[in-house]
């Protein structure tokens, strides 16, 4: 019987990032990173209430969405749900 590699019957793995791992990459806190998240304005998966993980290309197109959406969008009409980030987010 020929042994197969373990990966071979695997379906791609997909990486997850800390809060602190995703803070660095996008060189910012982790508490802002934890309030993004608890607003919904970037995507994570929540292990317990406190453990959560962020997949970077979900959480960078997120991002660059909301970043579109302000650049097209008429800034006088905002409404709450509106994806843009701003200072309020980061303090």
């Amino acid at each position: 019987m020929a042994k197969t590699a373990p990966d071979e019957h695997r379906p791609e793995r997909k990486d997850y990032l800390t809060a602190r791992q995703l803070a660095t990459v996008l060189q910012v806190s982790e508490a802002t990173v934890r309030r993004l998240a608890h607003k919904g304005r970037i995507p994570c998966i929540r292990l317990t209430p406190r453990l959560l993980r962020f997949h970077l290309a979900a959480v960078r197109h997120a991002l660059d969405v909301a970043s579109r959406s302000s650049s097209q969008g008429n800034s006088s009409e905002t409404s709450p749900n509106d994806a843009q980030l701003s200072f309020d987010d980061l303090l």
